[in-house]
């Protein structure tokens, strides 16, 4: 990598973008962490760290943003350059919601640990490991300009459908079967939406990286 005392200032901006992009990334990552030991462990303690990485998301978010219109508008970047900047702020969006997705999470874990689970969280627990494993390859696709690695992790988001759908079912029997447990079975249907989502959000992260490193086009996004 070139010292940045010798980098043109494009180059040296780009760099901080890139850094600025993989800390944010780095703290959904983290966020999912906390959110699983929320969950699992009924950590409060946890859920209030989450929320904390959360706010830090947002505020990476605005600056990062105002900084990638910035360097359009003053170094008229071009070609796979401006591709990038396209690519990062877009991607934006999806990583700061994917935080959004962790907070609720970490929120409904606390909640859902006062009370015995009704099931356990192996299918849950899966996909908190598949999303630190998609998270990881994200991270390595955008630092390291690996397309292999982004398509690695876009292809991990259809174990999370799967293992999704698999909760649905599972809990809907579970409050047919026991209408006592309608609260907490819905409350744990939310906490499996909110995974499947981060898993959406990621895959789109990794579809801008895929368009900046390739220029491969995806038919559409996960809103």
């Amino acid at each position: 990598m070139l010292r940045s005392d010798i980098m043109n200032p494009l180059d040296q901006n780009l760099q901080e973008i890139t850094a600025s992009v993989v800390r944010m990334l780095s703290f959904v990552r983290e966020s999912c962490e906390l959110a699983k030991r929320a969950l699992i462990d009924g950590d409060v303690a946890a859920a209030e760290r989450c929320a904390e990485n959360d706010r830090q998301v947002d505020t990476l978010e605005a600056s990062l943003e105002q900084t990638i219109l910035t360097v359009i508008a003053r170094r008229q970047p071009a070609a796979s350059d401006l591709r990038f900047l396209g690519a990062m702020h877009r991607a934006l969006a999806d990583i700061e919601r994917a935080g959004d997705n962790a907070k609720h999470i970490a929120r409904a874990g606390a909640e859902l640990a006062e009370k015995p689970p009704i099931k356990k969280y192996v299918d849950t627990v899966r996909i908190f490991e598949i999303l630190s494993l998609m998270n990881e390859r994200t991270i390595k696709a955008i630092a390291e300009s690996d397309a292999n690695a982004a398509r690695e992790a876009h292809a991990m988001d259809d174990e999370i459908d799967d293992l999704y759908e698999q909760i649905q079912r599972e809990l809907l029997t579970y409050m047919m079967e026991n209408p006592k447990l309608i609260g907490q079975a819905t409350k744990l249907l939310s906490v499996a939406r909110h995974l499947e989502r981060i898993g959406d959000h990621l895959e789109n992260v990794n579809e801008h990286t895929l368009y900046w490193l390739t220029g491969e086009r995806f038919a559409v996004l996960n809103p």
